[in-house]
């Protein structure tokens, strides 16, 4: 009787068994299909040679579009490792990671060409891109916003000037160095600015010892930037507040030296009835 009973539990339960196990085999041979992509979709470069390869990759660059480079450029490179073509395609992605305004990707792919060609002939190219990366580099706030370049965090300027600075000292003879230095000569103004707006913020809220800290930082870092006249003021307006009337002076005889018109020496803060040493909020 017990093993007529277990026979009939094993001939009712077993088809239940191989009907969950087909249903497993399904799913995991769907999810395959899914997991490995169509089976009908089609390699359009199948059997092309480099070279075809990278003209098609150039078109979609002209025709600015970018991603469809950026596939072509990243097949030819996986598929024909050696040789010019393959080199030029890590440059034409470098760039193309830069039109896409992508500065992490356009930094990484720089670096990564000058690692593995440090001696060509182009490599300045790559050191160049990489300042250009993230010399614009603008979150989606400050777009919104519309926010000025001295208002935001400097940092990606930082590392625009450091790279820009690299091929400059790496490369002195470089067709790039001439837009190199005037892009460096701009991100200088507008860190000195950036500390002015900094310094601003400040004074409005009666942190004068902060101010001041700033201001003297501009005349250390940046005493050839437009920021410098201003530093000087901040700093007579702040040691004025404070009471330190030997600073104040030592400041005030440093900026009629240097800017003999500026508003606070000629007395036309004072003509216009403003308290002179609240400029800076009519900047």
């Amino acid at each position: 009787m017990q093993y007529y009973l277990a026979g009939l539990v094993v001939n009712r339960i077993l088809p239940l068994i191989q009907s969950i196990f087909l249903a497993l085999f399904l799913s995991t041979a769907l999810s395959g299909c899914v997991i490995f992509g169509d089976p009908t979709e089609l390699d359009d470069t199948k059997g092309w040679q480099a070279k075809r390869i990278y003209e098609e990759g150039a078109l979609k660059m002209s025709e600015q579009n970018y991603d469809d480079a950026l596939r072509y450029f990243q097949v030819l490179e996986s598929r024909f490792p050696h040789g010019r073509y393959a080199t030029q395609a890590q440059l034409e992605i470098i760039y193309a990671y830069y039109k896409k305004q992508d500065p992490v990707s356009t930094t990484a792919a720089a670096d990564r060409f000058i690692k593995l060609h440090p001696n060509h002939r182009n490599v300045d190219y790559a050191y160049y891109m990489k300042g250009l990366a993230t010399f614009n580099e603008r979150g989606v706030i400050d777009r919104l916003t519309r926010q000025q370049i001295n208002d935001r965090d400097p940092n990606a300027l930082k590392l625009s000037f450091a790279a820009l600075k690299e091929l400059v000292e790496r490369y002195p003879k470089s067709r790039y160095i001439k837009d190199a230095t005037l892009r460096m000569e701009y991100i200088v103004d507008t860190l000195a600015q950036h500390e002015m707006h900094v310094a601003r913020y400040y004074m409005n809220r009666q942190a004068y010892l902060a101010a001041a800290n700033r201001a003297k930082y501009v005349l250390e870092y940046y005493p050839r930037t437009s920021a410098v006249e201003e530093a000087l003021m901040t700093l007579v307006s702040a040691y004025d507040y404070m009471d330190l009337q030997d600073l104040k002076a030592d400041s005030l005889r440093v900026l009629k030296t240097n800017y003999p018109e500026n508003p606070l020496i000629t007395g036309e803060l004072v003509r216009e009835e403003r308290i002179w040493w609240k400029f800076w909020e009519s900047l």
